[in-house]
């Protein structure tokens, strides 16, 4: 498979072969369960000490003829911690049982991380899938509700000229790049629609175009989202079907890569 290479202007240099990594057959299923296993899980679940962090101290024995015991007392065998204490006179209240006032909860939820191990063949089928989604238009099509039809060459392949531009000049030349698709290229910052408002999360953001890099190259400015090939994982391509800017160095390798 074969694509065109583009100078900073947007217009074609040569011709370059690509690598079999983009000729990858795309398993979204694959891609799922991986991208999944890849997520950060924020632990969700009550305190394990909660309801037993009280400065009185212990807790009251049900042991017979036992200093600091209550048994034989009349009274029901609820936890109890001691408030004061005078001689052989105590004044208690019940304590953490999910009944008494302060105390845990009955059930809560567990701090419960789901963990799935994902094997190495699996993982490589993933990553190229992602990496292959990015020149399928009918991925990006399904991706990207803005867009009416691709009608760029994919994938977009850059000289590495690019990284000497200054900001303002690239961001003029990522414009030229992308063509009819620059309208994808920045972040959109709107409000969203909901109850989320009201939950410290009042807005939403699009994703940037992607610059995938050589592991020798750096980008200075941080308009546009950059990742280097070594570091490329699926969450930077999920879901799939990403419009993604590879510069020549990249391509060579992500051919490194494959051997």
């Amino acid at each position: 498979m074969k694509a065109d290479l583009l100078n900073i202007n947007g217009e074609k240099q040569e011709e370059i072969d690509l690598p079999k990594i983009f000729s990858t057959k795309i398993r979204p299923d694959i891609v799922k369960k991986v991208y999944d296993a890849e997520r950060t899980w924020q632990p969700y679940g009550n305190d394990p000490e909660a309801g037993k962090k009280h400065s009185a101290s212990g807790v009251i024995r049900h042991k017979r003829h036992a200093w600091k015991a209550h048994y034989g007392r009349g009274i029901s065998r609820v936890p109890r911690k001691t408030m004061w204490r005078r001689g052989t006179q105590f004044y208690w209240i019940g304590a953490e049982i999910s009944s008494a006032r302060g105390g845990r909860r009955a059930h809560g939820p567990k701090r419960y991380i789901p963990n799935k191990k994902i094997n190495k063949k699996e993982r490589k089928i993933a990553l190229n899938s992602s990496i292959a989604s990015t020149i399928n238009k009918n991925f990006i099509m399904k991706r990207y509700s803005t867009i009416d039809q691709v009608k760029n060459n994919l994938p977009l392949i850059v000289s590495s000229k690019i990284f000497e531009l200054k900001t303002k000049e690239l961001v003029n030349s990522i414009d030229k790049i992308l063509g009819d698709l620059k309208i994808i290229s920045k972040q959109e910052k709107v409000i969203r629609a909901g109850k989320g408002k009201l939950r410290n999360r009042k807005y939403k953001k699009s994703s940037r175009i992607l610059i995938v890099m050589g592991n020798d190259e750096k980008l200075k400015t941080k308009i546009f989202e950059q990742v280097k090939v070594n570091d490329l994982k699926i969450s930077y391509l999920y879901p799939l079907g990403r419009i993604v800017i590879y510069t020549k160095n990249a391509i060579n390798d992500l051919e490194e890569k494959e051997k």
